[in-house]
């Protein structure tokens, strides 16, 4: 047990009975001061809560009834972890889309292979909520991801410098919606095989047979392609989700992001992945968080999601400067209201990660709001 200072000197305490209210007093050997002592221990309850939000174990599973739990972590749900801007320049960057609740809320995530560097709050996958993310971090030499929503853009805006390998996996699953697995048509089942093989590419040689196979088979099929019928007195085309697959690839080949995880120069920093597998295998975690506790409110759901990535980033700070550097909820409400009446979206709002009105996440008067 650690001993007992004196706040006046700073000397050593001795037991000195109790005060009325049955507290131990302490008196001091030098000085003669007492006092009473009080153990502060929210850091500690604070790792309890952030241990059981990201643990598999449901309330009544812990070592204390579960009201008194609540009662010890309640006051934790109105912190808000924040990761700080990243100013180191990483070899790669993987980045993607986490719906909390669909159409509602969604976090995008940025991550290395190692750790989270990047986490914002957005209504959609807009580029402008992208671009909030982007200026928070570093441009990397290569921005890994699966071309959704306005992040190509916003990479345009914030990264112009950064190369981009699109998910070769999910260029191929592009595909395989439009064929499916058993494609009917012969030149279904060829194009099904040719983003298949996109899989296993794995050199220079390879991407050029590949991009070789692809074309002849544009030209094969060029033809057929254009076949049309007519439909409730309109024409259209009768092979529409082949031409669709076919535009989804050649927009792949001609913008050159399909092989940049080839390009020597890039080699010569370090490996980059053809597919997003880091970006989605960070997802999955987050979703089996929300999955173990569910039954949470929205506000609670996007707190989880932020905590994962946080206690996920390079260097989490101890739980005693996270109750002392972490903003509350009233914090943030308040910088909102300073960013209106000043007119600044790109603001505190905006570096605090939050493309959502704060206010719709809680209760407004007597009545709740859509988020529950």
């Amino acid at each position: 047990m650690k001993k007992t200072r004196c706040p006046a000197c700073g000397g050593d305490m001795k037991r000195n009975g109790h005060n009325s209210s049955g507290r131990q007093r302490w008196r001091c050997k030098a000085c003669g001061a007492s006092t009473t002592r009080r153990y502060d221990d929210a850091a500690k309850r604070l790792e309890m809560f952030v241990e059981w939000l990201l643990s598999k174990e449901s309330q009544s599973e812990l070592a204390m009834p579960s009201r008194t739990f609540r009662k010890k972590t309640s006051e934790f749900w109105d912190l808000n972890p924040v990761l700080p801007v990243c100013d180191e320049i990483h070899h790669a960057a993987c980045m993607d889309g986490l719906w909390v609740s669909r159409g509602k809320a969604v976090l995008l995530i940025a991550r290395t292979d190692d750790h989270v560097i990047g986490c914002h709050l957005a209504r959609s996958e807009n580029s402008k909520d992208w671009g909030r993310l982007m200026r928070r971090i570093a441009p990397p030499d290569v921005l890994v991801c699966d071309g959704g929503g306005g992040i190509e853009k916003a990479r345009r805006a914030w990264w112009p410098r950064t190369r981009v390998q699109r998910c070769t996996f999910h260029a191929f699953e592009q595909v395989k919606r439009c064929t499916t697995t058993r494609p009917r048509l012969q030149a279904g089942a060829e194009l099904y095989g040719i983003a298949k093989e996109l899989l296993r590419v794995t050199s220079q040689d390879e991407a050029a047979a590949w991009l070789a196979s692809f074309s002849n088979w544009c030209g094969t099929w060029d033809e057929f392609l254009k076949e049309k019928t007519v439909v409730d007195g309109k024409s259209q085309y009768r092979h529409e989700r082949l031409r669709k697959a076919r535009r989804g690839l050649e927009k792949l080949c001609r913008e050159g992001v399909l092989f940049t995880y080839l390009d020597e120069e890039l080699l010569k920093n370090g490996c980059v992945s053809p597919t997003s597998n880091k970006i989605e295998s960070n997802n999955a975690r987050i979703r089996a968080v929300l999955r173990n506790h569910r039954g949470m409110n929205m506000g609670h759901r996007i707190k989880a999601g932020f905590w994962w990535c946080y206690m996920n980033s390079e260097s989490p700070v101890s739980y005693r400067r996270m109750l002392e550097e972490f903003p509350t909820d009233d914090q943030v409400m308040e910088w909102r209201r300073s960013a209106a009446k000043a007119d600044a979206e790109e603001g505190d709002v905006a570096c605090w990660g939050t493309g959502i009105p704060w206010a719709e996440l809680h209760m407004s008067g007597s009545k709740a709001t859509g988020w529950f």
